[in-house]
C-alpha cells in the first residue's frame, strides 16, 4: 500500500500526539493497563475459597492480599540478584500470597492451584477502560507495539484472546525475560528483542514505582495512565 501524503500527515499527528519525538516503539505494562481482573482479585479468591468450605469476605481478602503481594516483593528486592525471576519463582511468589492470605488452611494449597489455573483463563480478565484506545492509537500511528509485563508466562496463553492485548504482536513476560520490574536487566531485554534502544522506547503504565520510576531510570520515556 502507497503511504499518501494525507495519511504521511496523519501519522506524524498521531505520533505527536502520542509520543515523545524520537520514540519509534510504545511498549505496554498488562495488568491495570490495558486488562483488569474480571471479577477482581479478592472476589475470586472469595469465590474460590468457599468452593473448599473457607468464608472470607472480600474485604479481608483485599488487605490481606496486598501485604502479601508486598511481602513478596520485598523478597524479591532483597534476594541475591534482586527481582532476577523464572517459572519456578513466579508458580512460588504467587503459592506465597496465596498461603499468606489463607493461612492455617488445610485447602490453601487446593485454593492455589484453582486460583493459579483461572488467572490463566482468558474468560478471567477483561479490558481496562481506556485500554483499547491507548493500544490502537500506537498502532494507527504507525509505532512498534509490545506488552512487557510482570505477569509470568500464563499472559502468553491469555494474550491472543483478550483485546486489547491480541491486538499487540510482541508480548514479553517476566519469567520468560528472567527479570521483573524494576530491575534495569528487564528493560534491558526487552530493548534486546525488539531492537531499539532506550530513548526509541516509550512505557505506558499504571503503577508510580514499577512502570514510571523504573521506565525513566532506565532511560525510557514513561506515560501514566
Amino acid at each position: 500500500m502507497t503511504i499518501t501524503e494525507g495519511t504521511a500527515e496523519r501519522l506524524t499527528e498521531l505520533r505527536s500526539a502520542i509520543v515523545p519525538a524520537g520514540v519509534r516503539a510504545v511498549v505496554f505494562d498488562v495488568v491495570g493497563t490495558l486488562v483488569e481482573p474480571s471479577p477482581p482479585v479478592a472476589v475470586a479468591y472469595q469465590r474460590v475459597a468457599a468452593q473448599h468450605g473457607v468464608e472470607r469476605a472480600a474485604a479481608e481478602i483485599d488487605g490481606l492480599f496486598r501485604t502479601a503481594w508486598r511481602k513478596q516483593e520485598a523478597i524479591d528486592a532483597a534476594a541475591t540478584t534482586p527481582f532476577a525471576t523464572d517459572r519456578a519463582r513466579e508458580r512460588d511468589r504467587w503459592r506465597e500470597i496465596v498461603l499468606d492470605v489463607f493461612p492455617h488452611t488445610p485447602a490453601a494449597s487446593a485454593i492455589f492451584d484453582e486460583l493459579w489455573e483461572h488467572f490463566g483463563r482468558p474468560m478471567a480478565w477483561r479490558p481496562t477502560l481506556h485500554g483499547p484506545a491507548l493500544v490502537r492509537q500506537a498502532i494507527d500511528a504507525g509505532l512498534t507495539v509490545a506488552l512487557a509485563s510482570n505477569f509470568d508466562e500464563r499472559l502468553l496463553a491469555i494474550a491472543g484472546h483478550v483485546e486489547p492485548l491480541s491486538l499487540v504482536p510482541h508480548v514479553f513476560a517476566s519469567s520468560e525475560l528472567g527479570w521483573r520490574k524494576p530491575a534495569t536487566e528487564f528493560f534491558r531485554s526487552v530493548e534486546e528483542r525488539l531492537g531499539f534502544g532506550p530513548t526509541e522506547l516509550l512505557l505506558v503504565g499504571d503503577d508510580p514505582e514499577l512502570d514510571l520510576a523504573a521506565g525513566r531510570r532506565a532511560g525510557w520515556h514513561v506515560r501514566g495512565v
